[in-house]
């Protein structure tokens, strides 16, 4: 996903989005999130919204991910039930999964290595943590619980990470590699990932959508939350605004990236900017989905204009974009 590639089929072969999943502090539903209400002090409780059998000895991030799963796949209805009992209600080869997290096993790997330095031998590492080791643990626990038996992938991208997993779902669904992908982005707040982020505010939290192609969620009688215009990955923002606006005008709002470098005033002036890392704390991995999802979430509470989701400064290897428009009606 390298250079400048701008995907914008016809309607036709224009994904959509037909469910949204969100583990964030102070947020119920999708509705809470369009306002930008100061996050509640309560972190999410995994065992609470999915039950507690099968969290034992699995790591923060994979936590957040089962639970944005369970609901987004619940959204878009593609699962059926509530919290242990459910039943996926399509084929389970049609069904990939692509997860974004830069931190997501981190502290566990980090635990993991401590011990072996301080015993200078691994037998003291118990084999029942070791899954946790694996960067694709998200994923995978994720096909496991849910019988997702298509395509399984992580990206660790860095600052581009959420939105480049959406321009792999994307990928997949042109080309036919699956019917639906969930998209998962997911980033545990602890002290490993606080001192690597250099900031104490970080992100606890995940977000999900699952994307299929208009067709299929017809087939379904699928609500459309929103619909993947065109995405692109670029070296400057600049670049990456341009290639996905330049033809249709500005857009009614942008998500704009993280970081220290905030984008110039030049670039789409008088747009409307939602900065989620203001609200949440620094996001990485799982920003681009939160924003892919934010914005799908506005659609659903009346807006009608285009929004831009756009990941990565100048100063990251990338910059990637999703323009994101609401569902025909």
């Amino acid at each position: 996903m390298s250079g400048t590639t701008v995907l914008a089929p016809e309607a036709t072969r224009t994904p959509v989005i037909t469910g949204v999943g969100l583990a964030l502090p102070g947020v119920e539903t999708p509705a809470d999130l369009p306002g930008r209400a100061e996050p509640g002090t309560e972190p999410v409780d995994p065992a609470a919204r999915i039950g507690k059998k099968g969290l034992r000895y699995k790591d923060r991030a994979t936590h957040l991910g089962l639970v944005v799963a369970h609901d987004a796949l619940r959204a878009a209805g593609l699962l059926e039930g509530e919290k242990l009992d459910t039943r996926l209600t399509v084929e389970p080869s049609s069904v990939a999964v692509v997860v974004s997290s830069n931190f997501g096993n981190l502290d566990s790997v980090t635990d993991v290595v401590d011990t072996v330095a301080a015993e200078k031998s691994s037998r003291l590492v118990s084999p029942i943590v070791t899954p946790n080791l694996s960067s694709n643990v998200i994923a995978s626990e994720v096909a496991i619980r849910f019988t997702l038996r298509g395509p399984n992938l992580t990206v660790c991208n860095g600052a581009t990470g959420g939105l480049d997993a959406v321009g792999w779902a994307l990928s997949w669904l042109r080309a036919g590699r699956a019917r639906y992908v969930l998209v998962i982005g997911v980033e545990p707040d602890n002290a490993v990932v606080r001192k690597l982020q250099g900031t104490d505010r970080v992100l606890d939290g995940a977000a999900a959508v699952v994307l299929e192609l208009p067709a299929t969620a017809a087939e379904r009688s699928a609500e459309v939350l929103a619909e993947c215009v065109a995405s692109t990955r670029t070296s400057s923002v600049a670049g990456c605004v341009a290639a996905l606006t330049g033809d249709g005008g500005a857009p009614a709002g942008w998500y704009v990236p993280e970081g220290a470098d905030a984008p110039d005033a030049d670039v789409l002036p008088g747009v409307d900017r939602v900065d989620l890392a203001g609200v949440w704390g620094r996001a990485s991995g799982a920003l681009g989905v939160l924003q892919v999802a934010s914005a799908a979430a506005r659609f659903a509470a009346g807006e009608r204009g285009a929004l831009l989701t756009v990941s990565g400064s100048d100063g990251d290897d990338g910059v990637a974009g999703v323009l994101v428009r609401p569902g025909r009606d």
